[in-house]
């Protein structure tokens, strides 16, 4: 087992002053004051000295170092103006260093840190890391200065040789005490780690930081991990390293978990151990003081989970993705002498980091990388046969979302070769995300494929019936406006109809359409009729599908999670994820291919009809 690592940390900030000052830098990311402890004078009521340590906490960078879109070749922007990365994370977490004071703060991350841009593609597969070659999210946290991170699920993604190789870069431990190596049963990374901390005049404090990462490695990396390294559960693996760090003296234990706080799991009972379970930790583990919580995507500012044993209410935060927010976790401390150690208050909060600017060393270092990786996304990929455009897709079957959904469907029946699902019949759903994504003819870059899929959806699969196939299929087509006649029709008298839950109109990517891969699926969508009584002429391959007949469906992890409220999907069984991005399914597909031939996947397999009679759209 490798061996759990005890450093002290450094007393010094590597800057001391910040432009603008920590104090407004802090307040503009929404810093909420509270009255710290700083020493012998807050411990004046019992006479003895209160401290406050810091943790800062970071997760789901997802190889997020500059608030860029590499996609959208553009500075990075969505609908609640949120800023990315880690050079903007580095601007905060120096201004929380020079308000707390360096010896009083540590800095962590939950996981899910060298796989999701460009960049951290890049670094992985066209010029892959070596010991020469640092990897840029490497380098960044090394240079802000990390205490130590926890394995997320993706660091598994592209192979244990890579990931070793990013570990040994790092100037800090990464954790992971549930994943274990299968040959001798031990964790094949440093479960823990502890920092000896010193406030001004003080009694050394030791902080426990305790790594977990997710259960679904073992699935959804199949590939990489089998035979070699087993993922069990948090619950399980606390277990045992919670009191093991508690006789090693830690004063303090805080657990960095890459897994989401309400207790769930994608995978159903494919694993005797949730996917989710950073609550179900808290509650049924003692000796735990606070949990960085990571997987889920979600912002958590504070909340409080009681432990079940001890009573002890156990302080539980996650800083959304990609670097829009920095968690801070306040544990004011004071010493017994016969207790040692005590924790006497906790709270947490988040800040933003679109309110500040990104950090100069930051930049200065990683800019070469990140030039190069601009270079190569807007660098040509392949080749298409022909021009292939979105514009159109929302209300006619045309080749762009033909594509997605072969290269969807293929990627699922090539995994499904050789288990007892291979003889399902594959079909795949898509929407059309982006009215603007369009394939030229001739030369195709990383951008223009990227195009087509807008979103950081990976790719499942789950068992789907004949019957709730119609089910869904009706559901996507309450996107069309019931009309009289057909037509023709202004796209807009036609598209996006109001609904209970969309009352400003169905947005595109709530409609979807459904292909098949080794035949056709083929149906009309009558829309004279009202919602529920749309699909007609339901067929596999030229034959009525039947109510029984079973199918192997992709779908994205937005759907199978519930997303849009499409019925059966979320509950259906899982037969496939891999925690695969569809958008870097397709940019490899045509990387490997060279050539887009629109006549190798593209039909007319479902239509607009008004009792039979094609549907006219003008525009």
């Amino acid at each position: 087992m490798p061996e759990p690592i005890t450093r002290r940390i450094r007393p010094m900030g590597r800057r001391a002053v910040l432009t603008g000052g920590a104090a407004a830098i802090l307040a503009a990311a929404g810093f909420t004051p509270a009255q710290a402890a700083t020493g012998r004078s807050a411990g004046k009521a019992t006479g003895e000295p209160t401290y406050t340590l810091t943790v800062m906490g970071t997760t789901d960078l997802h190889g997020n170092v500059f608030n860029w879109d590499y996609f959208g070749d553009k500075e990075f922007d969505d609908a609640q103006h949120d800023d990315i990365g880690l050079a903007k994370i580095a601007t905060l977490v120096d201004a929380v260093r020079a308000e707390r004071g360096r010896r009083n703060t540590l800095l962590i991350d939950a996981g899910d840190t060298i796989q999701g841009t460009p960049l951290a593609y890049y670094y992985a597969r066209v010029e892959p890391i070596t010991k020469q070659r640092i990897h840029p999210m490497a380098a960044a946290m090394n240079t802000i200065g990390f205490d130590a991170a926890a394995l997320g699920n993706h660091e598994f993604n592209y192979g244990i040789p890579l990931l070793r190789t990013f570990e040994k870069q790092l100037d800090f431990p990464l954790l992971g005490a549930n994943a274990v190596d299968q040959r001798t049963g031990q964790p094949a990374f440093a479960p823990y780690t502890v920092r000896t901390v010193r406030f001004e005049g003080s009694r050394p404090l030791k902080v426990g930081i305790l790594g977990l990462t997710n259960p679904g490695i073992a699935i959804w990396d199949k590939a990489n991990v089998e035979g070699q390294m087993t993922f069990p559960g948090l619950v399980e693996q606390a277990r045992v390293f919670v009191p093991r760090l508690r006789r090693a003296g830690a004063d303090i234990v805080v657990v960095s978990a890459h897994s989401g706080a309400d207790t769930s799991s994608s995978y159903g009972d494919a694993l005797p151990y949730p996917e989710n379970a950073s609550t179900l930790l808290a509650e049924e583990v003692p000796g735990i003081d606070a949990i960085l919580v990571g997987h889920a995507h979600a912002e958590i500012a504070q909340r409080f989970v009681t432990n079940k044993e001890t009573g002890a209410q156990v302080l539980l935060t996650e800083p959304s993705y990609w670097g829009r927010r920095l968690s801070l976790i306040d544990l004011d401390v004071r010493w017994s002498g016969r207790q040692g150690w005590q924790v006497v208050a906790k709270r947490s909060q988040v800040l933003k980091s679109n309110t500040v600017p990104e950090d100069t060393e930051i930049v200065a270092l990683l800019k070469g990388d990140h030039d190069k990786v601009v270079t190569y996304v807007n660098s040509p990929v392949g080749t298409s046969k022909q021009a292939m455009s979105a514009a159109t897709a929302r209300y006619e079957d045309v080749p762009a979302l033909d594509f997605v959904n072969f290269v969807q469907a293929k990627a699922v029946k090539d995994a499904l070769a050789g288990t007892a699902d291979a003889e399902l019949p594959v079909l795949s759903i898509a929407a059309p995300f982006n009215r603007d994504a369009a394939i030229p003819a001739g030369q195709v870059s990383v951008r223009d494929v990227a195009g087509l899929y807008i979103y950081d959806n990976t790719l499942l699969a789950v068992r789907f019936t004949g019957t709730q196939l119609k089910d869904y299929l009706e559901l996507s087509a309450t996107y069309f406006k019931q009309v009289a006649g057909s037509g023709p029709f202004a796209a807009d008298d036609v598209t996006n109809a109001p609904t209970p839950t969309a009352p400003n109109g169905t947005p595109d990517y709530n409609y979807d359409v459904v292909s098949g891969l080794d035949a056709p699926l083929t149906y009309d969508i009558d829309i004279t009729k009202a919602p529920g009584q749309r699909i007609t002429g339901l067929a596999y391959g030229g034959t009525p599908v039947g109510a029984d007949q079973v199918f192997a469906l992709a779908v994205n992890n937005y759907r199978q999670s519930g997303g849009g409220n499409f019925p059966h999907v979320s509950t259906a069984e899982v037969i496939y994820n891999r925690q695969v991005e569809i958008r870097q399914l397709l940019i490899d597909w045509v990387s490997a291919a060279g050539e887009i031939d629109p006549a190798a996947f593209s039909s007319v397999d479902w239509r607009l009809v008004a009792d039979g009679t094609p549907v006219v759209i003008e525009g």
